[in-house]
């Protein structure tokens, strides 16, 4: 059975200081699990450029580059539309398929008004650029909602998501996807596998936000792509599906969405 990470970072420094043979060890376990390939993403400039420089490595890698809303907090804010330039223009390296991880997160004290104002312009650069974007979103469910619905034209995925079962069923009305990662998997996460019951088949995506999120039964632990089977097993059961039926529908959902061939 093959499955595709929609969403890991390899060009976290946590590989090199806590996985055996690093990046590269992590990404073989993965690829010995059965993972096809995989999106690694990008929260500002230098580890953007670094995830571009991973996905050159495998043929199924792939990168997205974006500027997240807690790295917005480490410019000065006057520089910061010069970094989203920046951002903006390792979008046509033909291995990026999304600009992301962008959005909000109210649960750090990054200001809520330069949030937005990052979240803004990337939103406004994927219009233009008509690419899908990855969107994090971080007890910011409403001003998320009300920002991308200004923006009709812009699609992607909801990434690690952890709103209700009626905003997922309104975000696929409006044409996005719903991915999901560990936290489908932990005793106390209902709601996560109440909004992954209520995602369509042809809307929703599997991830890891690796080397964060790990699935039971290695929550604790770092994750890889290899631990998603777990994360498949537990949106199965909550779904009522069969494990293989979801596993080809998160790949060809990844492959329509990301414009992709796997």
């Amino acid at each position: 059975m093959k499955l595709f990470d929609s969403h890991a970072h390899y060009n976290d420094h946590r590989y090199a200081e806590e996985f055996e043979g690093g990046m590269e060890g992590a990404i073989s376990a993965a690829m010995n699990e059965g993972v096809c390939g995989f999106i690694c993403v990008g929260t500002e400039p230098d580890n953007c450029r670094r995830a571009i420089d991973i996905a050159e490595k495998y043929t199924k890698g792939f990168a997205a580059v974006g500027l997240h809303p807690e790295d917005a907090n480490m410019f000065p804010r006057e520089k910061l539309p010069a970094v989203i330039d920046d951002i903006a223009s390792l979008l046509s390296h033909p291995k990026v398929v999304a600009l992301g991880e962008i959005g909000l997160d109210y649960h750090w004290d990054t200001p809520h008004d330069l949030q937005k104002e990052v979240f803004e312009a990337q939103l406004c650069i994927a219009e233009e650029k008509k690419i899908p974007v990855i969107i994090h979103d971080r007890e910011a469910h409403g001003d998320i909602f009300d920002m991308l619905r200004a923006h009709p034209d812009v699609k992607g995925v909801m990434h690690c998501y952890s709103g209700s079962a009626e905003m997922a069923k309104d975000y696929v009305r409006r044409g996005w996807y719903i991915s999901f990662a560990g936290p489908v998997s932990y005793k106390n996460a209902e709601n996560v596998r109440a909004a992954c019951r209520a995602v369509p088949l042809d809307r929703i995506l599997i991830e890891t936000d690796c080397p964060y999120l790990t699935p039971v039964p290695f929550r604790g632990k770092i994750n890889h792509s290899g631990y998603m089977k777990y994360t498949l097993a537990a949106m199965a059961q909550a779904r009522g599906e069969d494990e293989e039926t979801l596993a080809r529908a998160t790949i060809e959902n990844s492959m329509r969405l990301f414009g992709i061939e796997l």
